[in-house]
């Protein structure tokens, strides 16, 4: 039976997470910047359930002969949940879809080597939560009792929380010059995005998003990284999920989708420009992004993509933009966003949201298909879970996913970071290199 406790007196979550953090697939959906679309932050912790999509699609670690998407459908169906509580998650599943994901399901044969056991996906349904409404000043205890007696589970929880008030916030404090190796150098980059134009002119795509990777080598502790990041970075989308053999590091500004009572939320961003040094320089940056023709027209060729992908799945004449070419401000950046509704169709469930609307259309291009076969071409090694989305999935059938950008993934030792943008026939070859650096920045300064 599951049990809720409200407590209005609290340690900052991220303190909380901080005695967690090396539990057994702990997730942290953080959302450390507290503006209109970071209102919850969210503790996964104990699952009972774990879904792994690879080579194979594991269950509890034991090879299914079912498919990862009809089991993830089917389970869903069968053990639906209602929330009544205004609570983002009581029960469900939080996790991830990569890129890698995202190509296998349209059919694409990379031509790049995997070089890593990451898997493509991972949904975990989790036993308890911890869940922050930042504009409340409220903290939600919740355990579903899987795994314990539910009762026993929520007074661990009150115990541990107490007991964190004396913690010092973690973190080493050390400096490092950190050893940086990119997948491209400056001029081949630049020579990459001179064939996506020359691809765009001929008409063969309308507009495109081209990556590189970042490979680090840092001294810095995965959570210790994490934690400098949101306090310099702070983002609506942020999380650290900790798999064991990998952690998940995001601070990311992006929604990908959101939807609660069959409305569905889109919010996708291109553009950006960096932060001025001084208010006047800040503000011509954010003025210039505001007038820019060619962020504009890139924009809107992803908000008509999406609003195609939303139109397959939701109620007709409910799909429209209810916010065109607005501006969102980051610690580092300044970002053109939109964003899109519509209503889910009755007979249809969030995971035939996903597959109509997955990868992206942000991180893809339009049309996403040619968008991606090209990235493949002209990329020169595969993107894992860089691009992405992570988030939950619940078994009252609401999601809230993002697209993962602005992360790093520490694996072996080693962290990778993937930087990139979206080109149209306009694009400036200086502009955009220069446009990875900037987007680097938060995350290599929190890793040094």
């Amino acid at each position: 039976m599951r049990i809720i406790e409200e407590l209005k007196e609290y340690p900052p979550i991220y303190k909380i997470f901080q005695v967690f953090k090396d539990e057994r697939y702990a997730v942290f959906l953080d959302s450390s910047l507290h503006n209109k679309l970071g209102k919850y932050s969210i503790i996964g912790l104990y699952p009972y359930m774990e879904l792994v999509k690879g080579d194979t699609f594991t269950l509890n670690g034991k090879t299914c002969a079912t498919s990862f998407e009809d089991y993830l459908r089917e389970y869903l169906i069968q053990n639906r949940d209602i929330n009544d509580t205004g609570l983002p998650i009581v029960s469900g599943a939080i996790g991830y879809f990569s890129y890698d994901y995202g190509i296998k399901k349209a059919g694409i044969t990379s031509r790049h080597e995997k070089r890593s056991n990451i898997p493509d996906s991972i949904l975990c349904f989790y036993d308890v939560f911890i869940i922050e409404d930042h504009r409340a000043n409220t903290l939600y205890l919740i355990a579903n009792g899987h795994r314990e007696d539910s009762r026993i589970q929520i007074e661990n929880l009150k115990e541990i929380i107490n007991n964190t008030y004396s913690l010092e916030d973690q973190g080493e404090a050390i400096s490092t010059k950190l050893q940086v190796e990119t997948s491209f150098t400056k001029a081949d980059y630049m020579k990459a995005i001179q064939k996506l134009i020359n691809y765009i002119t001929e008409g063969t795509i309308d507009v495109v998003n081209m990556t590189k990777q970042l490979k680090i080598i840092s001294r810095k502790n995965p959570y210790d990284f994490y934690n400098k990041l949101r306090h310099i970075n702070p983002s609506p989308f942020a999380g650290y999920f900790n798999y064991g053999d990998f952690q998940i590091i995001s601070a990311s500004p992006e929604r990908f989708l959101q939807m609660q009572n069959n409305r569905v939320v889109t919010r996708p961003i291109k553009g950006t420009r960096k932060r001025g040094t001084t208010c006047e320089e800040d503000q011509l940056l954010k003025l210039e992004l505001q007038n820019s023709e060619k962020d504009r027209k890139e924009l809107l060729s992803i908000v008509n993509l999406l609003k195609d992908d939303l139109n397959k799945v939701c109620v007709p004449g409910t799909v429209e933009v209810t916010e065109a070419f607005s501006i969102e401000e980051y610690a580092t950046l300044y970002h053109l966003v939109s964003n899109i509704t519509g209503e889910l169709r009755s007979d249809l469930t969030v995971m035939d949201l996903i597959e109509a609307t997955f990868p992206g259309a942000s991180i893809t291009g339009a049309p996403r298909l040619r968008a991606m076969e090209i990235i493949d071409e002209v990329e020169i090694e595969r993107r894992n879970i860089y691009t992405g989305s992570m988030g939950y999935i619940t078994l009252d059938g609401t999601c809230d996913l993002n697209i993962i950008i602005r992360t790093a993934i520490h694996h072996k030792g080693l962290y990778q970071i993937g930087v990139g943008g979206g080109i149209t026939s306009e694009s400036d070859l200086e502009f955009e290199y220069e446009e990875t650096l900037q987007k680097a920045k938060a995350l290599l300064e929190a890793l040094s």
